[in-house]
């Protein structure tokens, strides 16, 4: 059989880990083929080697049944071979149309000529259904506006075989139905998709075959429409998982956090980004705040940490006026942050696994005595957290942050925030980018928050987690609250159309 893209015998090797283990991993053209694993299972390096970001150690790759060697990206985009990575690769202080024809920019008379180019991107654009702004600021726009402009990269390049690393991680429902059917109009063009991804439901509904890797190796390479669901995630964890949580009844206490006329600016239009917001969170409840990306969530949860300023209204936490209070005294006042972007607000990349471990709590007498730290508390601390955790890394607590898998990124501020023991845990898409079993485990544990009788603030766009855990759900929508509705009883299409605007009651 012809293969547009093969992989055979690949190892790739890291200080402390073997990445890859002679993973041999076939393409054919004009297929949707999906690479399923679990978080550091070796699936972003294997397409890295692909990509020409890496340098496998052992192997063979060929395309179009030739074998090639790809040193670097340069030659991986000559053999029409694109790449969505997991955490952009875009320049924030250039504009979008500045970002998509980055690296093959067209020049008239010696100067930069962007006319013909802005045209072909805003064709793309319109028949692919990926609305862009072309002359707005990347740092300006939303993450799932930032996935569209890596996307129109890729098909502006006209590359054939086009890798999506969890291209459905920053999207919102209704963007990951969009998506879905640009995939298959891509595939049905002749061009090949290589789609990595934790979520089985997205592989039943848009591949035709895939590839499970566990712990570097690859298990098997199956038909999608012949393979159920709980087999896919069997033979990616080794073990059943449980889509289904059980929750225990709930125990509602007094309200550990009320927001009153809440108004915040917006730095992206002149409208609110919050407007008149008003909620109460109480002890013993998930409350989940449902919407669309880009209306207001954002806004609204760096307004309850400190990070933004708040224009008028109030916040109390525990009986006490906070509007105004800084982060850190509300950090050591018992509110925990697992912030929406891991890279820009949750870690420092560059510092080890042990020293993100301790970001918030360095300054304890646990972890520093007269300014000096304490290294070996700070060690047997990350060591413990690793293994509740199951934080997967190379070298352990002395692990680049940088050098770790997106998915075991977002484990450690999940170990760290709750580590705190905090008495209110505001979650920001808890679990993007993490496999089944993380989720089953990470869900677990704001369950296990909630049954303490801690509350718990969810901001989701995963419609299966927002009525799978939460007691409560309020929609926002262009910075109000729109509604307030039960998980048991609301159904999927009621909350999509609170989240879209179509529907709205009065909330107090």
């Amino acid at each position: 059989m012809d293969y547009v893209i093969e992989m055979l015998n690949i190892t790739k090797i890291f200080p402390g880990i073997v990445a890859n283990d002679k993973i041999n991993f076939q393409v054919k053209k004009g297929e949707i083929h999906a690479l399923l694993g679990e978080n550091g299972a070796g699936k972003s390096t294997l397409m890295s080697v692909l990509f020409g970001l890496y340098h496998a150690e052992e192997g063979t790759i060929k395309v179009e049944g030739k074998e090639v060697k790809i040193h670097n990206p340069n030659i991986a985009k000559d053999l029409g071979i694109g790449m969505v990575h997991q955490h952009f690769k875009l320049v924030h202080n250039f504009t979008v149309l500045e970002n998509v024809v980055l690296g093959v920019e067209p020049i008239k008379n010696g100067q930069l000529y962007l006319k013909d180019a802005r045209a072909k991107v805003l064709e793309i654009s319109k028949k692919y259904n990926l609305y862009i702004e072309p002359d707005a600021i990347i740092q300006d726009i939303t993450v799932g506006m930032q996935q569209r402009v890596e996307i129109l990269k890729m098909l502006y390049r006209e590359n054939n075989i086009l890798i999506f690393d969890e291209p459905t991680a920053v999207l919102t429902p209704q963007e990951i139905v969009e998506l879905m059917k640009i995939m298959r109009n891509l595939a049905s063009e002749g061009k090949s998709i290589i789609f990595i991804t934790h979520k089985l439901n997205e592989i039943k509904a848009v591949a035709n075959r895939v590839t499970i890797l566990r712990k570097g190796r690859s298990i098997a390479t199956v038909d999608v429409k012949s393979t159920s669901v709980e087999e896919l995630s069997e033979m990616m964890v080794g073990r059943k998982v449980i889509f289904n949580i059980e929750k225990q009844a709930q125990n509602l206490g007094k309200p550990i956090l009320e927001v009153k006329d809440l108004v915040v600016k917006s730095n992206r239009h002149h409208k609110n980004a919050i407007n008149h917001v008003g909620f109460k969170v109480h002890r013993g409840e998930i409350l989940c705040v449902a919407g669309i990306e880009g209306n207001g969530q954002t806004d609204l949860v760096y307004a309850l940490t400190g990070l933004t300023k708040v224009e008028s209204g109030t916040i109390t936490y525990k009986g006490k006026d906070i509007t105004h209070q800084k982060v850190r005294t509300r950090s050591i006042d018992g509110i925990s942050h697992i912030p929406e972007d891991r890279h820009k607000h949750g870690l420092v990349l560059d510092y080890t696994l042990a020293e993100n471990l301790i970001l918030q709590t360095y300054f304890k007498e646990e972890f520093q005595s007269h300014g000096f730290l304490k290294f070996d508390n700070i060690t047997n601390h990350a060591d413990a957290l690793i293994k509740q955790f199951d934080i997967r890394s190379g070298e352990g607590a002395e692990s680049s942050t940088r050098s770790m898998s997106g998915g075991n990124q977002q484990k450690t501020i999940i170990a760290r925030e709750i580590d705190k023991d905090p008495d209110l845990l505001i979650a920001v898409q808890p679990t993007r980018g993490l496999d089944v079993g993380a989720i089953e485990y990470i869900h677990n544990q704001l369950i296990k928050q909630r049954d303490n009788g801690k509350a718990v603030l969810l901001i989701s766009l995963e419609l299966n987690e927002v009525m799978n855990i939460s007691d409560r759900i309020i929609v926002i929508y262009e910075g109000e609250i729109v509604g307030e509705v039960d998980p048991k009883t609301v159904t999927e299409q009621e909350l999509g159309l609170y989240m879209a605007g179509s529907k709205r009651e009065n909330v107090s």
